[in-house]
């Protein structure tokens, strides 16, 4: 076993390394000073991509039941210090301890799916004699793993989104450069410390702190890399996509996700769903409910029971017990909300509960009659706020799902088959969870939108499908 993480450093090819430059990791709800990390150089980073070249082949050359034990000893490795990384996740990012633990929880699970999963990496026979001319040939096609992956991560899912990129591409045979968020990067070192003592050959697994205005382009730009699998908002995603040139892109990007709620349905739970969706990491969350679309003959009722369960959503500590609902990522975003809840009550929306700021922290806000052309109408909020719109029926309320720029996931709640089929086949996104809300996921599943909300798909059976690429093997027979 390799030395263990320390403050200060970085995981470059395998080995823990230090920088002169660090960066301050802060709690957001106080901006105390957890930890430093590294604020590594473009040198860095080359050092990284030109290590990775030899990881690859280490990697492709590693049987796969290696791999599989591999992957099960650095789940291992987190679940025997699960309560250690939730507190890493609560206290450098928003989530509360109770959000945190079961984040890790998840990244097990996905660490496990991706162990499974190297094993069903398969290929097919081809009928080549289905062509004349062809019948004296045989052959088939195998999958093998496309070189560097270049993993960008965000602070809200600090170690299950590195997980998901890192764990595929470890089953796959491929090396991964991981650079995560500058806010959040302990828990991406959290991971890279469970795959050393998992025994990960070096050079294959490199967690990169730093600037991305720094470092971010020649990770993404150099020709070594083979695909880049991003997280994070739409702006960042584009410009990524127009510098990368000829290399895979995946891309999961945001979301201005719609729920819709039928007069049949089942309004307690519909409420505690949307509730809980709208407001999970203080509704930073790429499948956060920001826009709920509620039959006018149950609309007063559902805005009244929405509001009250609003309203006992508890703020505060994070590793509180007790606590719902942390700060966000930092000040300066709670500002921005606030902006944006402001422009809209401006443009006449109604305020029904929330709309305060202190510091970091924004209360959770619901607001209705919320104007087509503010931001918040047409936008990812990315923060605690959701907006409820009455709507005559389930023609009309698809219609307005579909206006946003944006189709990650979508939640309807009816106990009709026949709406809820007609949902499924017009709302304009990746995922339709039925009578659950739109932030509903597991990570087995496809997941991924459409339209400003990305491209591809990530969860490990697809993410693998992008890592890896087919090789057709044909046999001419002698006659």
């Amino acid at each position: 076993m390799k030395t263990q993480s320390k403050g200060k450093m970085m995981y470059l090819a395998g080995e823990w390394v230090d920088c002169e430059r660090t960066i301050e990791v802060l709690d957001p709800q106080d901006n105390r000073m957890i930890d430093l990390v590294p604020a590594s150089s473009v040198d860095d980073m080359r050092k990284a991509i030109e290590a990775a070249q030899e990881g690859y082949r280490i990697s492709a050359a590693l049987p796969v039941h290696e791999r599989i034990a591999i992957l099960n000893k650095a789940a291992d490795y987190i679940s025997a210090h699960h309560e250690e990384y939730a507190v890493t996740i609560a206290s450098e990012g928003s989530k509360t301890i109770r959000e945190a633990r079961k984040e890790v929880t998840r990244c097990i699970q996905t660490i496990r799916i991706s162990a499974e999963e190297a094993r069903r990496i398969n290929g097919e026979t081809i009928a080549f004699d289905q062509m004349p001319g062809s019948e004296q040939r045989v052959g088939y096609f195998y999958r093998f793993p496309i070189g560097i992956i270049a993993a960008i991560t965000p602070f809200n899912d600090p170690l299950n989104l590195v997980a998901h990129k890192v764990g595929p591409a470890i089953a796959a045979g491929n090396a991964v450069i991981v650079k995560p968020a500058t806010a959040t990067p302990l828990s991406a070192l959290k991971l890279a410390e469970a795959f050393d003592h998992a025994g990960l050959p070096q050079k294959i697994l490199s967690v990169i702190t730093g600037y991305a205005k720094e470092i971010g382009d020649v990770l993404v730009t150099h020709p070594a890399i083979r695909m880049v699998s991003f997280t994070g908002g739409l702006t960042a995603g584009e410009s990524i996509v127009r510098k990368a040139g000829l290399k895979k892109i995946g891309m999961e990007l945001g979301s201005n996700s719609p729920v819709i709620v039928l007069e049949d349905a089942d309004l307690e739970a519909a409420v505690e769903s949307t509730v809980s969706g709208a407001f999970w990491a203080a509704g930073q969350n790429c499948l956060g409910v920001q826009r709920v679309y509620i039959q006018e003959k149950v609309f007063n009722a559902f805005a009244q029971q929405f509001v009250e369960r609003t309203k006992r959503y508890r703020t505060g500590d994070k590793l509180c017990e007790e606590t719902d609902m942390g700060p966000l990522i930092n000040e300066q975003e709670a500002i921005r909300v606030e902006s944006w809840v402001q422009e809209a009550v401006e443009k006449g929306a109604a305020l029904l509960c929330g709309g305060e700021r202190n510091g970091a922290y924004y209360s959770p806000t619901v607001l209705t009659a919320v104007p087509k052309q503010c931001r918040l109408a047409r936008e990812e909020i990315f923060g605690p706020v959701v907006t409820l719109y009455p709507v005559p029926d389930l023609e009309t309320a698809i219609q307005e799902a579909n206006e946003a720029d944006y189709g990650l996931q979508a939640g309807v709640f009816t106990q009709d088959l026949q709406k809820a089929f007609e949902a499924i086949r017009h709302l304009d996104v990746g995922g339709i969870m039925v009578n659950d809300s739109s932030d509903y996921r597991i990570d087995a599943m496809p997941f991924g939108g459409v339209k400003g909300s990305g491209l591809g798909r990530e969860g490990i059976k697809f993410t693998l499908q992008e890592m890896t690429e087919p090789k057709v093997v044909c046999f001419a027979l002698s006659r």
